[in-house]
């Protein structure tokens, strides 16, 4: 009489890496030539592999819309840094020419444009903080748990 082994079932699936439909049927592993298991080894590492990707190349997507956007509010906020040093060149010019006022309506609306661009620049950098650094750091800690629990299979 041999000791029986705890070994868990697993459900075996098809080429494509999905159960087929209808095959509600579990192996029992213990059972499984080597082969068998070479070949359910490869379409679940396959599987993971692709998977992981995936995940990889959608986080990455995600980040690079932040990046764009951060980019862009950041260069808003430099044209309009340009407008306002435009209209304060202008203010002393004309607080220079004249000693009406029209000056001191000038630097109001330089002075408020600078505070707009200072407003967008900041929000600029920091959408780009949040998209930053561009690693996928969900697909790292998955593939990270893998490579864990692949090693605790083994170890056993």
């Amino acid at each position: 009489m041999t000791p029986q082994t705890d070994v868990p079932s697993q459900r075996v699936p098809t080429p494509s890496g999905t159960a087929a439909p209808g095959a509600d049927r579990t192996t029992d592993l213990s059972d499984a030539s080597t082969g068998e298991l070479v070949r359910l080894l490869s379409t679940q590492l396959s599987e993971l592999v692709r998977r992981e990707l995936e995940l990889a190349r959608n986080e990455l997507t995600v980040k690079g819309k932040r990046a764009g956007a951060g980019a862009g509010l950041a260069g808003a906020g430099g044209v309009v840094a340009l407008y306002g040093v435009g209209a304060l060149i202008a203010a002393g010019i004309a607080g220079l020419a004249t000693v009406v006022p029209v000056w001191l309506s000038a630097l109001i609306v330089g002075v408020v444009l600078l505070l707009v661009a200072g407003i967008l620049g900041l929000t600029g950098r920091g959408r780009l903080r949040q998209a930053t650094p561009p690693v996928p750091e969900q697909a790292m800690h998955g593939v990270q748990e893998d490579v864990a629990t692949v090693r605790n299979a083994v170890h056993r």
